[in-house]
């Protein structure tokens, strides 16, 4: 099955993962509607898509704020007549040790992470119950499966995208015929560790950057796998970790 004419929404999409996943649908036929807070990031992805013959609309959003969300929805239809997925991908990585008391991080991470995937579910399942059918696909972790040093708040966090995304799952797939995925990705090479302060994690990290992650282009392809199957399949998880992590 081919991507011909669907219409993405795909938050996050100025960079990393979004921006990988916006190209690779971009090839494959969809509209993709890229959403995030640098609009000019935005036009020069729009600009590249074009450029390679693809069709691509962008708004200017916070996914923490559910207005934009339905802005966003609300364009999309204006724009193309209709909504067929969402790829809530916007997410933030601020990694501390509790006893930092780094709560303003805490507080970012459920706003984008876990508020940010709920406001863009309410926005975009109105138009997905009237099409009786489409995909959503959040971006999880590895993290939703085990803490590692820093990554208290944050494992939280994606523990609550993979099990808010089999809730939606076990309520909507039987009866709208709207197929849910939680993609959980190990390390990938993205911008996601820049929001980390805590001088303890960045010595951490150091250790892993000594290993050979995935890349954005990776997990692009795994929400290509996911969106290119038959209406009977339901892609529940993917977990995609690089070779060389333990």
């Amino acid at each position: 099955m081919t991507l011909e004419d669907k219409v993405l929404i795909i938050t996050g999409a100025s960079s990393g993962i979004g921006e990988a996943t916006a190209k690779k649908l971009s090839q494959d036929g969809a509209k993709v509607v890229l959403m995030a807070r640098s609009e000019d990031k935005l036009k020069t992805l729009k600009q590249d898509i074009e450029n390679n013959n693809g069709e691509a609309l962008v708004i200017s959003g916070d996914v923490t704020k559910s207005d934009d969300f339905k802005n966003a929805v609300q364009q999309t239809v204006d724009k193309f007549g209709k909504v067929d997925g969402l790829i809530n991908n916007a997410g933030l990585m601020p990694l501390s040790f509790v006893e930092k008391l780094k709560t303003d991080e805490w507080e970012q991470m459920v706003d984008v992470n876990i508020k940010g995937v709920l406001n863009g579910v309410a926005a975009v399942l109105p138009e997905l119950k009237k099409n009786k059918g489409g995909d959503i696909i959040n971006i999880s972790s590895m993290a939703a499966h085990r803490y590692f040093p820093g990554g208290a708040v944050y494992c939280a966090t994606k523990s609550a995208v993979k099990m808010f995304s089999e809730g939606l799952r076990q309520e909507l797939s039987p009866k709208y015929g709207i197929n849910v995925t939680s993609i959980e990705p190990g390390a990938v090479d993205t911008n996601l560790t820049s929001t980390i302060t805590d001088e303890d994690i960045k010595e951490k990290m150091k250790e892993m950057q000594k290993m050979t992650t995935l890349e954005s282009e990776d997990i692009a392809n795994a929400i290509h796998y996911t969106l290119t199957q038959p209406a009977r399949v339901n892609i529940n998880d993917v977990y995609i970790v690089p070779t060389e992590q333990k």
